[in-house]
């Protein structure tokens, strides 16, 4: 239902009368002024405005009198209801044209606002189902929530891959992309949206597509499962590797990263973390990934992060210092990696 609030009535009112020099009037749909220039006129009846409503005609006053005084009353329609009534105070002839510019405005902003409400409570309810979803269990969903997922073109019974893309920028191209399969924003992180594919031979070459529109993205996907919560937490797991480590690829499936997210997961020590000491050192993060992708080769990494030789042997003795732990060392790059993983688990 259409409705307009006193805040937004009297704000049109005021804003109005900025440009109009008459008193303006704005009444709800029982004729009560909720909006006034002659502010000690609010919560009273108007006779001219219950009159319009009665008969959905512009009523005209052409004499003052003890309850109203001469002007134009024109009823507010949208979609055949009728909202409430403008008034503007002054001679009818006078402020006929004045009368329909505000009653137009007046319309143009509920239904403006009726559209913003209408978007907000969609995605409250569509966020509300996504959670439900990615929190159920069961073996077999519910007859319920296989009606509302077949909303978003989702069919439970069928086995489902979950996309899980971060650093998404939108644009006119990846939205049509997103419209093409069930997708979600994750409200949590900016730019992170789950993608719903139900086709496994479409899952490499839809993240392709998403990744040639989007170059700067990570995009991790889990396994086709009857249970979408399972998948989104191996896609989930799987970004946290991609974030952890920023390997050359930017994309990765969870069964290339399995070991990987157990091996992050493990308790391996109970002393502190060495690698979270180089959180505030992002050219040393940096240089400790890029040497655990290029297998602890020098040449490799230098080539890889555009530094000279000397530059980076002396990268990797600050990573020392700082960690305690000598990347050049088999046993300790590991640690570090283990170490570089768990800042993100």
């Amino acid at each position: 239902m259409y409705r307009l609030s006193e805040k937004q009535a009297q704000d049109i009112v005021d804003k109005m009368m900025l440009d109009i020099p008459y008193n303006i009037n704005i009444m709800n749909e029982q004729g009560v002024i909720i909006g006034s220039g002659s502010t000690h006129r609010i919560g009273t009846i108007h006779p001219g405005a219950v009159e319009a409503l009665a008969t959905g005609q512009r009523i005209e006053v052409w004499q003052d009198g003890r309850l109203e005084q001469k002007g134009t009353n024109e009823p507010i329609v949208i979609d055949g209801q009728y909202i409430g009534v403008i008034g503007i105070t002054g001679e009818p002839d006078e402020v006929r044209p004045f009368c329909n510019l505000v009653r137009t405005t007046v319309s143009l902003l509920i239904e403006q606002r009726s559209r913003l409400e209408s978007l907000a409570h969609e995605a409250s309810r569509k966020k509300a189902f996504l959670d439900t979803l990615l929190e159920y269990r069961g073996s077999s969903y519910p007859q319920k929530l296989r009606r509302e997922a077949s909303v978003y073109q989702l069919d439970l019974l069928l086995q489902t891959a979950v996309l899980y893309i971060h650093g998404l920028q939108l644009n006119e191209h990846t939205g049509r992309l997103l419209l093409l399969f069930p997708s979600f924003r994750i409200h949590e992180q900016q730019g992170s949206f789950v993608v719903m594919i139900q086709n496994q031979e479409e899952l490499l070459p839809i993240m392709q597509r998403f990744l040639q529109d989007q170059p700067e993205a990570f995009i991790a996907a889990g396994r086709l499962d009857s249970s979408i919560a399972n998948s989104y937490l191996q896609a989930r797991d799987t970004m946290q590797i991609l974030l952890a480590l920023r390997p050359p690829s930017r994309t990765a499936c969870y069964d290339d990263v399995q070991f990987l997210v157990r091996f992050s997961q493990a308790p391996l020590s109970p002393l502190s973390n060495a690698a979270a000491r180089l959180e505030d050192t992002a050219d040393l993060l940096d240089t400790l990934r890029s040497f655990i992708f290029h297998n602890g080769s020098i040449h490799d990494t230098a080539l890889d992060l555009n530094i000279h030789r000397n530059t980076l042997q002396y990268r990797l003795k600050r990573i020392h210092t700082l960690t305690g732990k000598d990347p050049r060392h088999l046993l300790e790059l590991i640690e570090l990696t283990h170490g570089l993983l768990s800042i993100h688990f």
